[in-house]
């Protein structure tokens, strides 16, 4: 957004240097010292005696900026047009809308050429509102697509709207691939992209519950992991390789792990030593881990 320091930075030098300019062959600008106070029929007057005299200014100059600072605030009720049209999408990004939009404003007088006798505001509007429609499109989507489904997804906003309005339903898919001239898949494909376009907070109120007060949020009715389907898998994995071992190693690991017993206990059993046990369990188990490894 332009300041009143920045449009008044080149103001006294332009009226201390007003025969410099005449001797230009150039008249010298009016001071407007409130823009916001200028009518649209003069602004628009004004903006053409402006955007003139700015082609014959030289870049960097502070009488070019104080023209090139005016003509933006002379205009910004045109960025203020064209973004009312993106209300409903603005949401809390009014401000950035307006902001966007200036950038375009920009671009439009840098580029404005009066020799294409064309009215400013019919030129500059598309600048503004392309800006503008370039945020939505770079910056709204929650979930990024590829831009040739986020055009579609226009496309069938467009559609959808018209077909509404003369079936008085909404159109079914079939429907919108006729009006769009479209396979019924690629319009499809860019339904279940649309969702993509905004998020909705897990801590909202699900509408699966007719009472307020039985509603609960979409996190409290998100499914978890089951702790135990992972053992249940190990489980499945580690049968057959169980099966591989001989019937002294199942013996082994069925005292260990079955019933629980220790390595002394197990020796006993077995009649060796506590310490030949701890082999035994150390080999079967690196055993079974590394079966257990193949078979992920």
């Amino acid at each position: 957004m332009v300041t009143a320091s920045e449009r008044t930075s080149g103001a006294g030098t332009l009226h201390q240097e007003t025969g410099a300019l005449t001797g230009a062959g150039a008249a010298e600008l009016p001071w407007i010292e409130d823009t916001g106070k200028v009518a649209p029929q003069d602004a628009r007057q004004l903006s053409k005696l402006f955007l003139d005299r700015l082609q014959m200014l030289e870049e960097g100059t502070h009488e070019f900026q104080y023209a090139r600072n005016t003509l933006i605030e002379m205009n910004l009720s045109l960025v203020r047009f064209a973004a009312a049209r993106f209300r409903n999408r603005a949401g809390d990004d009014t401000e950035d809308i307006i902001q966007v939009g200036t950038i375009g404003l920009i671009k439009a007088i840098d580029r404005f050429d009066l020799s294409r006798d064309v009215e400013f505001a019919t030129f500059a509007v598309p600048y503004i509102v392309g800006e503008i429609k370039r945020f939505f499109r770079d910056t709204t989507w929650s979930v990024h697509v590829p831009r040739r489904l986020q055009e579609l997804r226009v496309d069938l906003a467009k559609a959808k709207e018209q077909l509404s309005a003369e079936l008085d339903r909404d159109p079914t898919v079939k429907e919108l691939a006729a009006r769009l001239d479209l396979p019924e898949e690629e319009v499809i494909e860019g339904l279940v992209a649309a969702n993509g376009y905004s998020a909705g907070s897990l801590d909202s109120p699900s509408a699966d519950t007719e009472s307020s007060k039985e509603q609960r949020s979409y996190a409290e009715l998100l499914g978890e992991a089951d702790p135990g389907m992972e053992t249940v898998e190990n489980l499945h994995a580690l049968a057959p390789l169980l099966q591989k071992l001989d019937d002294r190693e199942r013996r082994i690991v069925q005292m260990r792990f079955g019933q629980e017993m220790t390595q002394s206990q197990i020796g006993a059993e077995l009649g060796v030593s506590q310490m030949h046990v701890s082999r035994l369990l150390a080999r079967i188990v690196q055993q079974l881990r590394v079966g257990m490894s193949v078979e992920a």
